[in-house]
């Protein structure tokens, strides 16, 4: 039950935790987004805040940045704690230039710094309200930011690329100097350079983060701490990701455990219950009370919702060789997008396609499906090609449309030969009847990335085309998702900048190296790496070669391990998981209900082992990879 009285109280100077959730409620209608729970923020947390679809991670930033209030429990910010949140959404409305964007970050006197940016001539009597304000030290640091993004400040903010604009949006949330920074979905429509930029950049920054991403690479390598909100609660996980997995596997067993042992005893005192006169005349009543309690307690227990079921829709064979192209060109103007590709896809490729944004990933896409003509070279499509193309459906969702209206008008759908109707197909999808036949338009992110796979699934193909399918997908439909395409027996194009993902599926990458040049390699993200640092590296050796031409150096012998290294490599395995098991009770203890009730002094100790033992993990990971290599 939540609590009837909110408090919100600023804590002194001493306070080690710059945000304090206890016993916190919200909601807006339905099922509580926060039914008594538990958050810490402390200075240096890296959080990766995550949940399904709807859970309410949004909401919760809103609410450790202030602009939702709980309804019940208590929320303590330390004094003089600023909070500031990178916006998801890129403004489309703002007509200033960089400078100016980058000065509403601060509340109080950016506006009136921004009108003077945006037309300093036309503005000069703004220069007396900025020195009343004390604003020229805002106008020092949006200088400092601009030079350190490598940004023009005067430049029209509407001229940049989506990158650039990122750019500027983290700066103008970096103005406020705060000591927490919320990241909702940072890396969405960012090239992978972009996200690379900014992981280091948030790397080397010493705020405390709590970053909302389905970017599994991007949380794996910022994150120390994992924060899941499910139905309500908030449970602590430390580590990455990876670690995450682990323990959320063993504490969803655990739960499983429990319900079936106390269902089993339900059961049971309901059959008591129901016994014969004689036995209903001598019943305790206090285990008649004890019952009254268990059936209360059955009734507030919200189910975990169901893991979505996709099914492709699966055409007739193609034939062997899907696309062959010979020094296929692609030019407009004098803008040469592709330049002479040569490329063999046989039935069962899966390619990943990987370049800035802007590089040419969609043209291509369209030229090899033969949407639009190329300018020069050859193009053959095979035998009996079925295209089913994710982003032709994105523009197609119309919000004054029902979901199932949007997935097709007709209440049955042919599935892989099979009749479904539409309620029970959209089920697959996470979409309870009632939430099916609501309008798109009340849809968050990820639901409609749910409705456009739910809709392209609908069609027979055999050959898949997805551009940035991930995008606002929770973490198990994109596993899932994963999973389908892994066991897809036709041809796979995928654009996308997530990591992981392209690791996990693809089997060859296309990469845009620049000035039109595709080049193909093996593998997916990580193998594409490796191969061209070799080639880099190969380079480098060859250039050398020939300064030194006359003097060949013979290749060092790989070295052996000594008696010392060899027993520090057998013993690495026991030290690794004598640390996991640590960080596993140190997790238990963190989840329990009373831990934050403790001492500041206690939780702080805990915390600082808790980030020792971590890095010994890693440490003793790395140091385990590089003897056994």
């Amino acid at each position: 039950m939540r609590t009837d009285r909110t408090t919100l109280s600023i804590t002194g100077v001493l306070g080690l935790a710059l945000i304090t959730l206890s016993n916190a409620g919200l909601s807006f209608g339905g099922d509580p987004i926060l039914d008594q729970a538990d958050f810490i923020i402390e200075p240096g947390d890296r959080i990766g805040l995550i949940g399904r679809n709807g859970a309410g991670k949004s909401t919760l930033l809103k609410v450790i940045e202030g602009s939702v209030v709980i309804d019940g429990g208590e929320m303590q910010v330390q004094q003089g704690t600023v909070v500031s949140r990178l916006i998801q959404e890129v403004p489309t409305d703002k007509k200033f230039n960089v400078a100016a964007m980058v000065a509403l970050g601060d509340p109080r006197v950016g506006p009136t710094l921004a009108e003077f940016y945006n037309d300093p001539i036309a503005n000069e009597s703004l220069q007396h309200t900025v020195t009343e304000l004390d604003g020229w030290p805002l106008d020092q640091r949006v200088k400092m930011l601009c030079s350190k993004f490598e940004l023009d400040p005067e430049q029209r903010f509407d001229d940049l690329s989506g990158g650039r604009k990122r750019r500027v949006l983290m700066a103008q949330a970096l103005v406020p100097d705060p000591n927490i920074l919320l990241l909702d979905e940072p890396t969405n429509h960012l090239d992978i350079d972009t996200i690379l930029w900014l992981e280091n950049l948030l790397k080397n920054m010493h705020c405390a983060m709590v970053i909302v991403s389905h970017d599994r690479s991007f949380i794996d390598s910022l994150c120390t701490r994992i924060v899941e909100l499910d139905r309500g609660l908030i449970s602590n996980y430390p580590g990455n990701y990876q670690a995450y997995l682990e323990l959320k596997k063993k504490a969803l067993e655990e739960e499983d455990r429990h319900n079936r042992k106390f269902d089993k005893r339900l059961a049971e005192e309901e059959v008591w219950i129901r016994k014969g006169i004689q036995a209903r005349r001598t019943r305790n009543e206090g285990r008649v009370r004890a019952l009254k309690q268990m059936r209360d307690e059955r009734r507030q227990r919200r189910e975990r919702q169901g893991t979505a079921s996709l099914s492709l829709n699966q055409g007739a064979q193609s034939g062997k060789v899907v696309i062959e192209s010979e020094g296929l060109k692609v030019q407009f103007g004098e803008n040469t997008v592709i330049d002479s590709l040569d490329l063999r896809v046989i039935r069962g490729d899966r390619i990943g396609l990987i370049g800035p944004n802007g590089c040419g990933k969609s043209t291509l896409i369209k030229v090899l499906t033969g949407e639009i003509q190329p300018t020069a070279g050859n193009l053959k499509i095979g035998t009996n090609i079925q295209v089913a193309y994710l982003d032709q459906y994105r523009d197609a969702i119309r919000d004054d449309l029902s979901v199932q209206d949007n997935v097709s008008g007709e209440s049955e759908i042919t599935i892989n030969g099979q009749r479904k109707h539409i309620l029970g197909y959209l089920q697959d999808f996470l979409f309870t009847p009632d939430r099916a036949r609501a309008p798109a338009a009340k849809l968050s992110g990820g639901e409609r990335n749910r409705v456009m796979l739910a809709k392209l699934f609908t069609q027979p193909f055999n050959v898949l085309v997805l551009d940035e399918p991930t995008n606002d997908l929770d973490y198990e439909t994109l596993e899932l998702l994963e999973q389908i395409l892994m066991d897809f027996d036709g041809t796979l194009l995928l654009a996308s900048h997530d990591r992981a993902f392209l690791d996990n599926i693809v089997t060859s990458t296309l990469a845009f190296e620049g000035n039109g040049v595709v080049n193909e390699y093996v593998g997916g993200y990580s193998d594409w790496l490796e191969q061209r640092r070799d080639t880099q590296r190969a380079q480098k050796s060859k250039k050398n070669a020939s300064t030194n031409s006359g003097s060949v150096a013979a290749a060092p012998k790989p070295k052996k391990l000594s008696y010392k290294l060899k027993r520090e490599l057998e013993e690495l395995p026991a030290k690794i998981e004598q640390l996991e098991k640590l960080l596993e009770s140190m997790a238990a203890e963190m989840n329990a209900a009373d831990f934050y009730s403790q001492d500041q002094k206690v939780i702080a100790t805990h915390a600082d082992t808790l980030t020792a033992a971590q890095e010994d993990l890693t440490k003793a990971y790395a140091r385990w990879e590089e003897l056994e290599g």
